[in-house]
């Protein structure tokens, strides 16, 4: 009976340290989470502020091509927003809001992420406002088609529960910060949603603040997040422990051109390392349009130097 109530016991605080850890992200993000509507057009979405002075990210499809948008906070304060850019190939918009704001949401870094880590997801699904859904990040490195018909690389896969409205809206670990932007469920299906990984938000949010939009340069591949085997990690003067294995090369792209193919691993691009999908992303920039780079490919056959030239995305 003893053994009994010690485990009963242990299993209250178990419960207690889970309920904590949710409450304490919730009570740190959720003042930054806002209701976003598109001022005229109707429909409404999720977004959270990233800067005291207005910044808020959202989902390009909750937008669309509005100019101007409605941003509501959880006092019921509401402000006019503008966008100041949006990118349909992450599905990541960024808009001004008018004023100050005092609770903010700060962006984590996505690559410390392990499946199983609690998942928190905070919008305002199906007109029920600020509400909180919790699960695990239950895989990482997935790929989804952004409205565009490109591959959104380095997506969340989660089973906290998402439903239309809750686009826009965080993901948010334990400790408090963002590690995603929910974007898309699958209808029909239970316990399976995506959120745009918030290395690859922290990108389009950067380049929008630069440039007022994404410029990027183009080799024709979608890839995923693989293990280097040290072998290979040795082979190519790499330190890391991760690459990039090339899932699909496009026909006439300047990776096939160059004779990249499915299934090779890229662990480099001109020296650097390339730890993952956001970092292939985030490393084909402007500046690399119509410049030689040099990749480090590994296959079955050893390590090859390999030369693409890419091209401005269209």
């Amino acid at each position: 009976m003893a053994f009994a109530a010690e485990k009963l016991q242990s299993d209250d605080a178990l419960l207690d340290a889970y309920s904590a850890s949710v409450a304490d992200a919730v009570d740190r993000i959720g003042p930054a989470v806002c209701r976003i509507e598109r001022i005229g057009a109707g429909g409404h979405g999720s977004g959270f502020v990233i800067a005291q002075d207005g910044l808020v990210v959202t989902n390009f499809h909750v937008v669309g091509d509005a100019r101007a948008v409605r941003v509501t906070m959880p006092d019921g304060a509401a402000r006019e927003g503008r966008v100041l850019g949006r990118d349909p190939d992450t599905d990541i918009a960024l808009v001004r809001a008018d004023g100050s704001f005092a609770d903010v949401a700060p962006l984590g870094d996505s690559k410390r992420l392990r499946r199983g880590q609690i998942a928190i997801a905070i919008g305002n699904p199906l007109g029920f406002e600020w509400t909180v859904t919790a699960g695990v990040v239950s895989a990482l490195g997935r790929s989804m088609r952004a409205s565009t018909g490109r591959l959104i690389d380095d997506v969340i896969q989660t089973d906290a529960a998402l439903n239309p409205g809750n686009s826009g809206g965080p993901l948010v670990s334990s400790a408090g910060e963002v590690i995603g932007v929910n974007t898309a469920m699958i209808h029909g299906a239970q316990g399976i949603a995506f959120a745009v990984a918030s290395n690859t938000a922290n990108f389009v949010i950067s380049e929008i603040i630069r440039f007022g939009r994404v410029r990027r340069a183009f080799i024709g591949v979608s890839a995923d997040t693989t293990n280097l085997p040290r072998r290979a990690a040795l082979l190519s003067q790499v330190t890391t422990n991760t690459a990039v294995r090339l899932r699909s090369v496009e026909k006439n792209s300047p990776a096939a051109k160059a004779g990249l193919k499915e299934g090779d691993i890229i662990a480099a691009l001109d020296g650097r390392p390339v730890t993952g999908v956001d970092d292939l992303v985030r490393m084909l920039d402007a500046e690399r349009i119509g410049r030689e780079t040099l990749c480090t490919v590994v296959r079955r056959s050893g390590v090859s130097q390999v030369v693409v030239t890419p091209v401005a995305r269209s």
